[in-house]
């Protein structure tokens, strides 16, 4: 497979790494941005570059291209890290929950609350939507499909904690989840179907997506979102 590197330079300084000069030529500052960021998205730490790690790098332009206004918001900041990207999702995320640092402050809700504001400025959130299950009543039910905002319970069913993110698409037993705060980042993981709470979608919109089935090999299974 032959790589474009000028392309996976330009991705990865846009990621806030540095992978040196935009020259199109893998070199150690390349391969050493490139294991940074598989690290910090769960991937095994590595400078190879396989259709996995492309994908992780790409904004997901399916998404982009998409209908669904909130998952393009979402699409646009995949693979921004609490860490080294903490001005910029702090600048990005909406006025109701800029005041949290990602480091500190979970922000799987933040997350979601951004990218449907985004996409409807007059959108109603829940009252904290910092709050993952607070998701769990908001807009009305649907069944999991492409741009659904899934809840999951966290530790326990019966536990206050949560986590919440859009529906990617899912395989038998897991959940492809596009959400914040998963490896401390805008990634793209695996949630066990066990584990979800309720499936919602903004009120007011017709339910356009619908269930994308996905092949597991190489996704990481997510098990506590903290």
């Amino acid at each position: 497979m032959e790589i474009d590197y000028r392309w996976v330079q330009t991705r990865l300084r846009a990621l806030g790494l540095d992978p040196g000069p935009i020259d199109g030529v893998r070199g150690p500052r390349t391969d050493a941005a490139v294991v940074a960021f598989k690290r910090s998205i769960g991937f095994r730490a590595r400078p190879y570059i396989g259709p996995l790690t492309l994908a992780a790098l790409r904004p997901v332009e399916t998404l982009v291209q998409s209908r669904l206004p909130w998952m393009q918001e979402a699409a646009k900041v995949r693979g921004l890290h609490e860490q080294r990207n903490t001005s910029r999702l702090r600048g990005w995320f909406d006025q109701s929950v800029s005041w949290i640092d990602p480091r500190d402050i979970p922000w799987c809700g933040a997350f979601v609350a951004t990218c449907h504001r985004l996409a409807d400025p007059n959108i109603t959130l829940p009252e904290n939507p910092l709050g993952a299950r607070n998701w769990q009543p908001w807009g009305q039910s649907t069944d999991p499909v492409l741009g659904a905002t899934l809840v999951f319970w966290r530790v326990s069913r019966t536990s206050w904690q949560g986590h919440v993110g859009f529906y990617f698409g899912e395989d038998d037993s897991h959940f492809h989840v596009l959400g914040g705060n998963q490896s401390n980042a805008v990634t793209v993981t695996r949630i066990a179907k066990d584990r979800l709470l309720s499936s919602r979608w903004p009120i007011g919109v017709p339910v356009t997506g619908r269930p994308i089935h996905l092949t597991p090999s190489g996704v990481p299974i997510s098990n506590n979102e903290a």
